[in-house]
Parts: structure tokens; sequence; C-alpha cells
């Protein structure tokens, strides 16, 4: 038996916010489901090609699944990395947020490491990290630019 990726959960606090901001992203997002009916608990899930997934639930539909869920636990430092196609995505979907009055955080930059990048805020405060293929002839030393 092997531990394996499966999916990121995040809980948001305003379920439209957060389906709008990942489809500005151009990720294929569902509507919400309400479960149980009439309960106001919303999931949603952004499945990937290789399986794994996105999954959004509000603040009811956690406190089903977490009894110790707390609303407000202090800022997290983990990051969302979305990959694009081109180094060019990563300066328009930037743009695109940025644009329609979200918070953003790293500028797009040549990161060291080669690829395009650029990070993003979701409307709960979660960082999107947006990341293009790997040019390995842009690859640089941290420290020497």
């Amino acid at each position: 038996m092997s531990t394996r990726f499966g999916h990121v959960n995040l809980i948001v606090a305003d379920m439209v916010a957060a389906v709008d901001f990942y489809r500005l992203l151009e990720l294929d997002v569902p509507d919400p489901l309400e479960w149980p009916t009439g309960s106001g608990a919303l999931h949603v899930e952004i499945a990937t090609d290789d399986g794994c997934y996105l999954a959004l639930d509000n603040h009811p539909q956690a406190r089903i699944w977490n009894s110790r869920f707390d609303p407000d636990p202090g800022q997290g430092n983990a990051v969302i990395g979305l990959l694009v196609d081109s180094r060019g995505d990563v300066d328009r979907l930037y743009g695109r947020v940025r644009g329609a009055g979200h918070r953003v955080g790293q500028e797009p930059d040549d990161a060291f490491w080669g690829s395009r990048y650029a990070i993003v805020i979701d409307p709960d405060g979660n960082q999107v990290g947006l990341e293009s293929p790997v040019d390995d002839t842009r690859a640089y030393e941290p420290g020497t630019r």
C-alpha cells in the first residue's frame, strides 16, 4: 500500500465568489451541489486529467464532515499550483484576475527554475500559483540575477 495525492479541499466563505474566481482561471468548474437538500451546504469538485481534484466546500458543508471546523484558524501557507500552456498565459490570467478586482501576489516573473510564474489570491485568501512549462534555457541560479 502506498500513499498518493488525491485532492486539495478548500473551505470557502462565499461559494459563488470562489466558483467565479476559478472559472476566471479557465478551470472547468461545475455548478456546486447542495447536500443535504435545503441545508445550504455546498460542494463542488474540479477534476483533473490524472484523477486528482480540487474540492470547494462552504462553511455549512465543512461542518458536516469536520466537527471541529473553525472558519478562522489563521493564515495558511498553502499554494495551489495551476499549470498553464504558455508563458503568455501566466501574464494573461494574472491580468484577468487583477482586472476583475481580486487581490494578487507575486507578479509574473521568469522564475529561476525556468518557468514563468505568478501568484493570485482567491476570495478566501488562498494563494494560487500560475506556472508555465519549464524552459531550461531560461533557468538560472537563485541570487545571480
